[in-house]
């Protein structure tokens, strides 16, 4: 590589662009500073503030940089600015700083390190943060690398549990899997794109710009056929969409709950900002493209859906009902390709369910039973009569991943139904009406048992085990988290207006 090439690379490094991440890698190295230099009675303060510190970010962005500081590529075309970029900024972010409230509580009650939880947690968004932003391959594998990584420690944190050491093993084997088959299509991508004899190759064909030109060039090149197919299905296994969701509920459920709901939201949300791009980039295989996304997406709301109804576990509910939720946003994702403005609309759903579950997943979190992985649906028994503030929490959660108007899950379906229905996607539609129906089933057995008394055969020795009642260990802190998430939902259900101007700008 010449020396005008690599400083004309170097003149376009323009790092204040990427300060929200830079800021986050600072104060991940700072935790542990103040671990070492605090008296070990202080620790406790750490992680507040690990939370005041994301905060004082997030109030930045929201208030004087909600579009975005910067527009168009930068570090050679590694990075690409753009107001869906900073939306998706927000959403880690915010999505960061609850989860990082709920190992304050969960890793609390275990016992367990929580500086180091929240360091990792912070390297983990950050990656998920650059990844979103992402405009080559090369920094898209590095960066979905880095919170693989991440989220391999996270998942087996409870060391001492072997339902989390197995869903530890389980997530690193299905990553490494899921990993391989993304960097083998990238590398046919790479080979087919590069190749001088055809029309449109360049020397640097994982620059999404350029590899758009080179399909464009070559729409029926069997090796970029089957690169895109794999890098899909790599990206398939990371938002758990079927067929590649096998590792879901085994993870979800052993993973502790501030991991799971990293999982769940941080994750996911990394893996459709993902398939937005790709989705553009591969726009010119079209012919192959969208009948496999258009599968994809059909059996994933019904396999989600259908497996839920079996379960009791709690976080195995949450865990399918999420791959359900993967298969609405994907629909949208693919009427992203006709319906201009249905990118918005996936990430308004992702906004919505981040409040949605982080609102189920606190509630969870201040239940009695120390083990979180054994809860069940019938450990909300009488939740409303125990503690009304987290049965409302509850049932405004649950009810916004159900979809009931006017809470902001219902908005975020109707506007994917909508786009859907303007892209022409009838088929789609029909299945996602029907996994809606489906879904209220099992959504609404969580909010009857929490809200209606009914018989359940009771040990004694249990219940002795696991004293306590819902939400005693819950202080001002906690209930301001979770009147957060739960009056988010409410507003977002009546007025949509914040997350449709951050995105356009």
């Amino acid at each position: 590589m010449s020396t005008e090439l690599l400083q004309q690379i170097a003149e376009t490094n323009r790092w204040g662009a990427i300060y929200p991440e830079l800021a986050l890698g600072i104060l991940a190295l700072a935790l542990l500073a103040l671990e070492a230099v605090l008296p070990k009675f202080a620790h406790g303060l750490i992680p507040r503030i690990s939370i005041l510190g994301q905060s004082i970010l997030l109030g930045y962005i929201l208030l004087f940089d909600r579009s975005g500081c910067c527009s168009g590529e930068a570090f050679g075309g590694m990075l690409s600015f753009d107001g869906t970029g900073q939306a998706f900024r927000i959403l880690f972010l915010a999505t960061s700083i609850f989860v990082s409230y709920l190992a304050m509580v969960s890793l609390e009650k275990r016992e367990f390190p929580r500086i180091e939880y929240c360091h990792i947690l912070l390297v983990v968004s950050g990656a998920l943060m650059l990844l979103a932003q992402s405009n080559h391959f090369v920094m898209f594998f590095v960066a979905l690398e880095t919170a693989t990584v991440g989220f391999y420690v996270l998942v087996s944190y409870y060391r001492t549990s072997y339902l989390s050491l197995e869903a530890g093993l389980k997530y690193l084997v299905m990553g490494a899997l899921s990993s391989a088959i993304l960097l083998f299509g990238i590398v046919l991508l790479y080979g087919a794109g590069s190749n001088p004899a055809l029309e449109g190759s360049s020397a640097d064909p994982l620059n999404f710009s350029n590899l758009y030109i080179f399909l464009v060039a070559n729409p029926t090149d069997m090796m970029a056929i089957i690169g895109m197919l794999l890098v899909i299905s790599g990206i398939a296994f990371k938002i758990g969409a079927f067929p590649f969701q096998i590792w879901v509920p085994d993870v979800y459920q052993g993973a502790p709950i501030p991991t799971t709901a990293l999982l769940a939201v941080g994750s996911k949300a990394a893996g459709f900002a993902m398939l937005i791009n790709m989705v553009e980039v591969f726009e010119p295989l079209k012919a192959w493209m969208y009948p496999l996304l258009s599968g994809i997406v059909a059996l994933t709301i019904l396999f989600g859906n259908l497996a839920a109804l079996t379960q009791r576990n709690l976080k195995r509910v949450i865990g399918m009902s999420g791959v359900s939720h993967a298969g609405f946003l994907g629909m949208g994702v693919l009427a992203s390709t006709q319906v201009e403005w249905a990118t918005n609309a996936v990430v308004f759903y992702l906004f919505a369910y981040m409040l949605a579950s982080m609102a189920v997943f606190a509630v969870m979190a201040h239940l009695p039973k120390n083990d979180d992985a054994e809860l069940t649906i019938d450990d909300l028994s009488e939740l409303s009569k125990k503690n009304g503030f987290l049965g409302f929490a509850l049932a405004v959660g649950v009810g916004s991943l159900a979809g009931i108007p006017p809470l902001a899950g219902f908005i975020g379906k109707l506007l994917i139904f909508v786009a859907a229905f303007q892209a022409e996607l009838y088929g789609l539609l029909a299945v996602g009406i029907i996994g809606v129906v489906i879904s209220i089933y099992y959504y609404f057995g969580i909010i009857k048992s929490a809200f209606f008394e009914a018989w359940t055969f009771k040990d004694e020795e249990l219940e002795e085990e696991n004293p306590g009642v819902p939400g005693e260990t819950l202080q001002l802190f906690g209930k301001l988290a979770i009147v957060v998430a739960v009056t988010g939902t409410i507003i977002l259900g009546f007025w949509q207006g914040p997350i449709g101007t951050w995105i356009a700008g």
